[in-house]
């Protein structure tokens, strides 16, 4: 189970981080309203860039809280409980400007994943 926990962490840690920090600026097939960057997306969902900084800060913190828990396990209940907030941020923001149910797929993976961790 140990192993298990640590794989969950890094996928949804490792991700994350990859979206927000190496991937901000370039198209994807899981953004919203075929957003082509960060924050066209959130434009779309009616959001401002100071919004975006906020979310996207807090995202990185939660992955960095839950990626730090492999070593330091007293965080992970607040890393997953928050990430997983923000997933159901994430797929109401698709389900509020219509997206196609798969746009929606990374964020209730991470959300469940989140929840998983919870439980382990």
């Amino acid at each position: 189970m140990e192993y298990l926990e640590i794989i969950i962490k890094l996928i949804i840690s490792l991700s994350v981080l990859n979206v927000w920090l190496l991937r901000a600026d370039k198209p994807s097939q899981w953004r919203g309203a075929d957003a082509t960057s960060l924050k066209d997306e959130f434009e779309a969902y009616g959001f401002s860039a100071g919004v975006m900084k906020v979310v996207g800060f807090v995202k990185i913190v939660l992955a960095l809280m839950i990626l730090a828990s492999i070593f330091y396990p007293p965080i992970e209940e607040i890393g997953a409980i928050g990430m997983a907030i923000m997933m159901l941020g994430a797929i109401a923001m698709h389900i509020k400007i219509k997206d196609e149910l798969k746009r929606s797929l990374p964020a209730f993976i991470f959300l469940s994943l989140s929840v998983i961790i919870l439980f382990l």
